[in-house]
């Protein structure tokens, strides 16, 4: 069972990842046409890719400190980090699957 901790960790995480997203579909909706902001799947991506970059970011942390050129404290902190980037996005995938299949159970 999660921690009321970890919980609000992901969800800041999440936030984090959120904002970043906005941010950088401001900058591109100035020549999209799409008056809303970034579209689902751009958003999507740029979630995934910063999860991706989280791993990326822990593997160099670990092999450093593997070498002796990195502190553990920085290590820990880098797949803690992680850690939180990847349990968002599955609670996010679990809710989003709830979503669908609560959506096909609907009477048309």
């Amino acid at each position: 069972m999660a921690s009321p901790t970890a919980a609000a960790n992901a969800y800041a995480s999440l936030s984090r990842m959120m904002e970043t997203a906005a941010g950088a579909g401001r900058t591109s909706s100035a020549s999209s046409s799409d008056p809303s902001g970034a579209s689902f799947g751009a958003l999507l991506k740029d979630t995934l890719n910063s999860v991706m970059e989280s791993g990326r970011k822990s593997d160099v942390q670990t092999v450093a400190m593997a070498k002796g050129k990195a502190n553990v404290m920085d290590v820990v902190t880098a797949v803690a980090e992680t850690d939180v980037a990847v349990s968002t996005l599955v609670s996010v995938r679990d809710k989003v699957i709830q979503a669908y299949e609560d959506i096909m159970k609907m009477p048309i």
